[in-house]
């Protein structure tokens, strides 16, 4: 970001200096591909909220369905899409929003399966892949969203994966005509450097023996990643747990991070059929990046006061 602030200009400008920009602006660009694995077109954005709402306002689908479990962008993004259930039929005007690692539950969803069976009737599948980027291989879609600060990058950027630019509406403007905004070059040299930048501080057999010791009060709905999990405690509420873990040192969530503060019941978990006494009681536990054996050590210790 320090190389993207030195070199600014506006990289759409066609002095010497713009497109100096552009050219770092689009090597950010073909790492962040190479890094994914994605071998279509790549938009950087502000983060996943706006990508979300370019995928669900500006795809040539007209009829917008979603899952009950996802993030609340979505929801903001399509206020009056349709909530898929199991009887649903799909046509070519339709597109199918489904997250691919849930951000409460750490549940991963099987979204290749769900895209080879609305493919054939020409349904377009999108999927949130925010929690999923840079720690797994990105499933089977024709659009999705990442963003940068979920897997170490900076906050303010992330980006928009469309199979073929053909599948949106263009809007004018920067980003080949798909996004308002002057681009934020030095963010999205950040951001391909995140996903450059290697291992996490843990292992997935540190990952998974943290799991295994507080295995009795997780809540378990099928595939789940080891990541992100909720944490049910027997007694205490998960406000007075958010204060207590605090003051001991660990920063954790009540539900989605983007809404916790509001203390109102989890709509994610109640989709998920959790009952409201245990949903009171669950609180997100996330490993990051720089999380380390020590910090699941302490954790363990700490949950096992508190319990």
């Amino acid at each position: 970001m320090e190389e993207g602030f030195r070199i600014w200009a506006n990289p759409s400008s066609p002095h010497a200096e713009g497109r100096r920009a552009k050219a770092a602006l689009e090597d950010a660009r073909e790492r962040v591909k190479a890094a994914l694995g994605w071998k279509g077109e790549v938009i950087f954005t502000s983060g996943a909220s706006e990508a979300l709402w370019i995928a669900l306002n500006r795809a040539k689908a007209k009829r917008r369905i979603v899952s009950a479990v996802e993030h609340d962008a979505v929801f903001r993004a399509a206020p009056d899409a349709e909530v898929f259930s199991d009887d649903m039929t799909f046509d070519a005007g339709s597109i199918l929003a489904v997250q691919h690692v849930n951000s409460e539950t750490g549940v991963i969803n099987p979204v290749g399966d769900m895209a080879e069976a609305v493919r054939p009737a020409g349904a377009l599948v999108l999927s949130d892949c925010a929690q999923s980027a840079g720690k797994l291989a990105l499933p089977e879609a024709d659009l999705l969203v990442v963003s940068a600060h979920k897997f170490g990058g900076p906050v303010g950027i992330g980006a928009l994966l469309v199979r073929d630019f053909a599948l949106l509406e263009p809007t004018g403007g920067h980003e080949r005509g798909y996004r308002q905004g002057t681009e934020n070059m030095p963010a999205a040299l950040g951001m391909a450097a995140a996903l450059e930048a290697g291992p996490w501080a843990t292992t997935a057999e540190q990952r998974a023996g943290f799991a295994g010791q507080i295995a009795g009060h997780l809540l378990r709905f099928g595939n789940q990643t080891d990541h992100i999990f909720a944490v049910v405690h027997p007694s205490m509420s998960a406000q007075a747990l958010l204060i207590r873990l605090d003051a001991m040192g660990f920063a954790v969530s009540a539900g989605s991070a983007c809404s916790s503060g509001t203390l109102k019941k989890s709509r994610v978990l109640d989709a998920f059929g959790v009952p409201d006494d245990v949903a009171s009681r669950t609180i997100r536990v996330s490993l990051g990046w720089s999380t380390t054996p020590q910090d699941l050590e302490q954790f363990v210790e700490a949950w096992d006061r508190l319990t």
